[in-house]
């Protein structure tokens, strides 16, 4: 006589009633979720069709009944996501529903407060003034062309202070890994110093300090490729900033790896110098690239503190840019236009970021059968 064994956990777990908790749990998040996309990319579905120019057409948007629906039903969702979502997740009979209903909660919460400040900033605000300051992409025409160049700037100085500073940071690294106190001394005040001051003063003191107080000034002309002297300062202020902070970097993942590596290779025959190329310094590498490469976020945005220096204007980056266009126009816009270029750049290093940390958490080293 045999008897017939449950097909599936759920079939011991479950009951009916069991299972319709689990189908809330995943109502509740639907709700959460639907509000907060309702409320942000309805309100945009809105504003496009309308148009963004002239920017009474966004004010339009804002103001439309449409809007108002959208905001009003967001509110009614985020509620109700709220309510059932906190008031009821600890009735979950599973983890996974559980966390789902508490999930649609928060959702609900994040739709609760975008639509009541929409709503607020609708009935309360000044839409007609917030839009023509801050999103009047009319006064942008023309100007597209010069932030695509600005951004091509911005991302050289980056990209040049930050390959040189790693360049100098790696070297720094050794001096300061170093048991002899003479080699640490100045590479320490070095990384002091650069660490200590503030970059925009940097800038001040290498670019006016050296021109006027001794009259060097740095250029670099190599054919169709030419850099003014202030252009050319910011770059070697950028390099010699980078290597104080990529320093550190180095010599913390160097000495984040294992004693035991060392002398592994040691015990191989390898001399220190072998030892730290063929063992220590490749792992080290792949433990320093997360924070490097948010060494090359950081640094994109500092090069917004060039604004001090006299750029030429086929040398503008993106915030002098912006600056010079608000100057001629007195309209905001401009900033709005540089924050959206500031973002298109620097969006796809922070996912490529977290993309290198997950597979460095994960490892990458695999093993072949």
């Amino acid at each position: 006589m045999s008897t017939k064994q449950p097909t599936s956990q759920s079939d011991i777990l479950e009951t009916p009633a069991e299972r319709r908790q689990v189908a809330l749990a995943r109502l509740i998040q639907v709700l959460g979720a639907s509000g907060l996309a309702l409320v942000i990319l309805g309100t945009i579905s809105v504003v496009l069709l309308r148009g963004l120019v002239p920017h009474q057409r966004i004010v339009e948007a804002l103001e439309s009944a449409e809007t108002l629906w959208i905001l009003l039903t967001s509110l009614a969702l985020g509620i109700v996501a709220v309510a059932t979502g906190f008031g009821r997740f600890k009735r979950m009979p599973t983890k996974t529903s559980r966390e789902r209903a508490i999930a649609g909660g928060v959702l609900g919460i994040q739709a609760l407060i975008l639509a009541a400040a929409l709503l607020a900033f609708r009935e309360a605000g000044d839409p007609e003034r917030f839009v023509f300051h801050f999103f009047n992409f009319g006064v942008l025409e023309g100007y597209l062309g010069l932030f695509a160049w600005a951004a091509v700037n911005t991302l050289i100085l980056a990209f040049v202070g930050q390959v040189g500073g790693m360049i100098i940071g790696m070297m720094l690294a050794f001096l300061t890994l170093s048991k002899r106190k003479a080699v640490r001394a100045p590479a320490r005040v070095y990384i002091n110093f650069f660490r200590g001051t503030p970059l925009i003063w940097q800038l001040i003191t290498f670019y006016f300090g050296f021109a006027l107080g001794l009259g060097i000034r740095p250029e670099i002309d190599l054919g169709p490729v030419a850099f003014g002297p202030a252009y050319t300062a910011a770059m070697i202020v950028f390099v010699l900033n980078t290597g104080a902070y990529s320093s550190e970097v180095f010599r913390a993942g160097i000495q984040s790896i294992e004693r035991g590596q060392m002398e592994a290779a040691r015990s191989l025959g390898m001399s220190y110098p072998q030892a730290m190329r063929y063992a220590i310094i490749p792992q080290a590498v792949r433990r320093v690239i997360p924070p490097l490469l948010n060494e090359f976020v950081i640094l994109i945005k500092d090069t917004s503190l060039v604004v001090v220096l006299g750029l030429a204007s086929s040398e503008y980056e993106l915030f002098t840019l912006a600056r010079e266009g608000y100057s001629d126009s007195f309209n905001a816009t401009f900033f709005t236009a540089a924050a959206a270029g500031y973002l298109v750049v620097t969006l796809p290093l922070i996912r490529a970021v977290n993309v290198v940390e997950k597979r460095l958490r994960s490892g990458l080293v695999t093993v072949a059968a």
